[in-house]
């Protein structure tokens, strides 16, 4: 406990998830969090529940204007900014390369990339002058490995990979540090509705995705969010540029079923849902 002690942090797609799970954890340690997502009464009941800790700001982080504003909140509350976490995501644009619209291309581009070059490129603005702060961006298997995720999920997420690499080469001479998660399959809301068709079949998600695992075990955003702890807090001092995979293994040689075919089919169906990086 207290690893995070006087930290302020936001994170992008608090109200549930992954986002959920790393907020929670944060004000664990000792941070105070900014809870930044669209899920109005969703984030509301989250940084309700952290008490004095964290501060709700609705946040769409496909405008400059949110993002910009909701680190200049975490300053206002907290009188600093210390994390930066870019998680919110959607699956996004599903398909054949050949049937996907360019409207889906660039509102998926939007949520997943862009989000995150505005969460690095504001964070920075703060960090960089009082030279320090730590950037942890989500990344995917998806982002490593191709044949995991959508197309245009995949494209964003190595992309994320890519600015992680080049921004933490920028910030370093600030002693800003700049890194990303790439999680495996993790128990959500929105993998549920990947697997199942079913965002609320969580329980028959985590079989499945247990049953995937070269462990033999399901992935859970607490796990995902020990990762994203190390990474923020100053354990990991001389990491930056780093890309961490939390994912049992599955990239490795592990076992891991294809998304396209079946699974794609699913996602169409039951449409566009989300608001947690996988």
């Amino acid at each position: 406990m207290g690893r995070l002690e006087g930290k302020v942090a936001v994170v992008t797609g608090a109200a549930s998830g992954i986002g959920e799970g790393t907020v929670r954890r944060f004000v664990e340690e000792g941070a105070r969090v900014i809870v930044a997502d669209l899920q109005e009464e969703g984030g509301r009941e989250v940084a309700k529940s952290l008490g004095d800790a964290a501060r709700f700001v609705r946040t769409d982080v496909t405008r400059e204007a949110d993002i910009a504003a909701v680190v200049d909140t975490a300053v206002e509350s907290f009188g600093r900014l210390d994390i930066m976490v870019n998680n919110a995501g959607i699956v996004g644009a599903i398909g054949s390369i050949v049937e996907t619209s360019v409207e889906d291309y660039d509102s998926t581009m939007a949520v997943l990339s862009r989000a995150v070059f505005l969460g690095m490129k504001h964070a920075g603005r703060l960090m960089v002058p009082q030279k320090s702060g730590a950037i942890v961006s989500l990344a995917s298997t998806a982002g490593v490995v191709g044949g995991l995720g959508p197309h245009v999920y995949t494209m964003a997420k190595h992309g994320v990979i890519g600015l992680t690499k080049s921004v933490a080469s920028e910030f370093s001479k600030s002693g800003v540090r700049v890194n990303a998660v790439a999680p495996g399959n993790t128990v959500t809301a929105m993998t549920s509705d990947v697997i199942t068709g079913d965002p609320a079949r969580i329980d028959e998600a985590h079989k499945a995705i247990e049953e995937m695992s070269p462990l033999g075990i399901a992935g859970v955003p607490a796990d995902i969010a020990a990762a994203i702890l190390y990474l923020a807090s100053d354990e990991a001092r001389y990491v930056t540029g780093h890309t961490l995979v939390v994912d049992a293994g599955q990239t490795t040689g592990g076992s891991a079923a294809p998304f396209h075919g079946g699974r794609a089919k699913l996602i169409r169906e039951a449409g566009k849902r989300g608001s947690d990086a996988t």
